[in-house]
């Protein structure tokens, strides 16, 4: 659980060992090394988020003698494999050290978080930077790296190309048979471009060639170099480069830039939206190549935010909660888009784009923005403006007639063409959630960008709380296993933190009183408790118990709808719930959700907050799985899964929650570049 040496800058959060967790180590931003492969990584199969194999391959030849370092499942004749010394993450780094030969290898998986830089935090690439320590000058060491069309979504089908540019070297595979803004099975994009790019430094050769995998990486294994000739696209080929290493100095490194590119980002009401770096770098040659020459700057920032999320979560919560935090941040932040119009290139005009991966592919829906956005809360409150932009145009449009707030703006990413008719519905929970995060953003930020703006739409989501909140029509609610039906608790928790904070926005007491009186008449009134106020209901006239999630916003913004009481009591009755592995969401249910245990964590105390906080570690540490982080797990053995093994979900940026309790130290905490 220690630290390693990593050849450069050293942070203190490189501390958490993979041989203990995670159950997937990010690599890029969309692939993913399962953890049990960690052990094995010179042969080892990293994976797209929805599980599927990709090819990424590096190959270290140290005086003569190659050695497999990462990806290399196939056995090829003279090579060896590295032996795998230990692994670490942070919130922005994956690292591996190796032994190959009489070398050190380190392995580092980096992708930026830059919460205040939209420039950097919108290009679509990451970096894997190969360091070597104890050469001396009489030795020869080479590194070889190559990917294929698995990263396409058409692997059968693609084309490649080889360009040079700013001193870059850059391979583009796209798949042959584009379908603008669609995805294959596995939800990878069917239009755009693979990017793969590096250049010489630190006095480094390199070189570079496509064709068939075998003969490829056969020739580096021979000769150190590969022969700058370029094969057509086939199906078992490869692109790679080849770094001839100098030796002058004892340690040096090499870096690559890994991407996906889709100039055409997302398909919004019909308009083209591209990535926000366009408006600067409107091609992809000068992206990478500005992608690589930000790396030194994106790298200090990263440093500077490892330390910031282990620090702040370390010294209020322990370590076990700055666990949970490093594993989650590149997950939220892999999981959306920064853009700005392509026609116009205007940053005056960016928005934000959520994809809700892998439970139904919605863009922007309203609960998965409330899910994350603790997250933005702590580190930049304007994405929460950023995200909810889109969504309020669509809803101020004429053809978006409810009195409620939408669910989301479309039933397929990338396309928010508009909600479905066919699709969800929460008038409750959408309509409230709308309206917290509004809050949460104006009074972080000092502003009133949203209100000014919109002020008929969250006046009438107010007047429909209001009228509704108390006795909730049969709708759906953010647990969704409990299906349509009414006068839900939790409902009228949401409903009475949406009025509240609607009337804090707009300095009308007689909204918050509203609020105020739902909370009353939910604790005080045992509307929504047990008889004698020990939990809250599922549903009123109900004995269930359900997990409070929507106390939340109450805590966050100090509202005082309920009374310390109810949170003593809830305090006082989880952990006598508690299933092996965790509280369930409600009474009924053999599994729980790590991101409505991250709100409920911020509104209990004392041992029942740090019952949540080591339950949520023990799963993401107990060698159970292997999927990207899922927030939704089995607390107790079922009849198709067991306790601590994940459910159903994978890889959502979701998690955003978990920030839940470094979000009571306040807004806007982080300083970043």
């Amino acid at each position: 659980m220690s630290p390693m040496g990593l050849g450069m800058r050293s942070s203190s959060s490189c501390r958490v060992c993979f041989f203990c967790s995670p159950p997937a180590a990010g690599l890029s931003t969309c692939s993913w090394l399962p953890g049990y492969q960690a052990s094995s990584l010179p042969s080892s199969s990293p994976q797209f988020w929805f599980g599927n194999n990709l090819t990424w391959s590096v190959i270290a030849r140290v005086n003569g003698q190659a050695y497999s370092l990462f990806g290399v499942g196939e056995k090829l004749v003279g090579i060896q494999a590295a032996t795998v010394r230990v692994g670490n993450f942070t919130s922005t780094h994956s690292t591996f050290l190796l032994t190959a030969g009489s070398k050190n290898f380190t392995l580092d998986f980096f992708s930026p978080v830059s919460p205040t830089n939209y420039l950097r935090q919108s290009l679509p690439f990451s970096y894997l930077t190969i360091s070597v320590s104890g050469i001396s000058r009489n030795d020869s060491v080479q590194i070889y790296s190559d990917i294929d069309s698995s990263w396409t979504g058409q692997p059968d089908n693609a084309t490649w190309a080889f360009s040079e540019a700013n001193k870059t070297s850059v391979f583009q595979l796209s798949p042959v048979e584009e379908a603008l803004f669609s995805q294959n099975s596995q939800e990878q994009a069917l239009w755009g471009q693979t990017v793969y790019a590096t250049r010489a430094e630190n006095g480094s050769g390199l070189s570079s060639a496509s064709g068939p995998l075998s003969a490829i990486r056969s020739q580096f294994v021979a000769n150190g170099s590969l022969g700058n000739a370029y094969a057509n696209w086939t199906s078992d080929g490869v692109v790679a480069f080849a770094h001839e290493l100098e030796t002058t100095t004892k340690n040096t490194s090499i870096t690559f830039a890994i991407g996906h590119v889709r100039e055409q980002t997302i398909n919004y009401l019909g308009k083209t939206q591209t990535g926000y770096y366009r408006a600067i770098y409107p091609n992809t040659t000068s992206a990478v190549s500005y992608f690589l020459d930000d790396y030194s700057d994106a790298l200090n920032e990263s440093i500077n935010m490892d330390e910031f999320i282990q620090k702040g979560g370390e010294s209020s919560y322990g370590t076990n909660y700055s666990d949970i935090l490093a594993l989650s941040l590149r997950q939220i932040y892999g999981g959306m888009e920064l853009t700005i119009p392509n026609d116009t290139l205007d940053t005056n005009d960016t928005m934000a784009f959520i994809k809700e991966i892998s439970s139904d592919g919605n863009i922007n829906t309203v609960d998965v923005i409330y899910a994350s956005f603790p997250v933005f809360y702590v580190l930049n409150s304007d994405y929460i403006r950023l995200l909810l932009k889109p969504v309020f145009e669509y809803m101020d449009q004429t053809n978006y007639t409810y009195d409620f707030a939408v669910h989301d703006i479309g039933m397929d990413y990338p396309n928010a063409t508009g909600h479905s008719p066919k699709g969800e519905f929460m008038p409750v929970e959408e309509s409230g959630n709308i309206l917290i995060m509004t809050y949460a953003y104006e009074s972080a930020t000092n502003t009133t960008n949203i209100t000014s703006t919109y002020s008929p739409l969250l006046q009438k989501y107010a007047q429909y709380l209001s009228i509704n909140g108390k006795y909730p029509d049969a709708q759906l609610s953010l647990n969704d296993a409990l299906g349509k039906v009414a006068n839900q608790t939790n409902l009228a928790m949401k409903a009475a933190s949406g009025l509240a904070s609607y009337g804090h926005l707009t300095s009308q007491q007689n909204y918050t009183d509203a609020g105020k009186s739902i909370a009353d008449a939910l604790y005080n009134g045992r509307l929504g408790t047990d008889p004698n106020g020990t939990y809250f209901t599922t549903q009123y006239d109900n004995d269930s118990w359900f997990l409070a999630y929507n106390h939340y916003a109450d805590v966050l913004f100090s509202f005082g709808l309920f009374p310390e009481e109810a949170y003593n009591a809830t305090t006082a009755f989880y952990p006598t719930v508690r299933k092996p592995a965790g509280v369930a969401l409600d009474a009924n249910l053999d599994w729980g959700q790590t991101n409505w245990q991250g709100f409920v964590a911020a509104t209990v105390t004392d041992d029942a907050r740090d019952m949540f906080i080591s339950d949520i570690h023990a799963y993401i540490a107990n060698g159970l799985n292997d999927v990207p982080f899922s927030d939704r797990y089995w607390v107790q053995d079922s009849t198709t899964g067991e306790a601590g093994e994940y459910f159903a979900f994978r890889a959502r940026p979701a998690l955003g929650s978990h920030f839940a309790l470094m979000a009571l130290q306040g807004a806007d905490q982080w300083v970043g570049s």
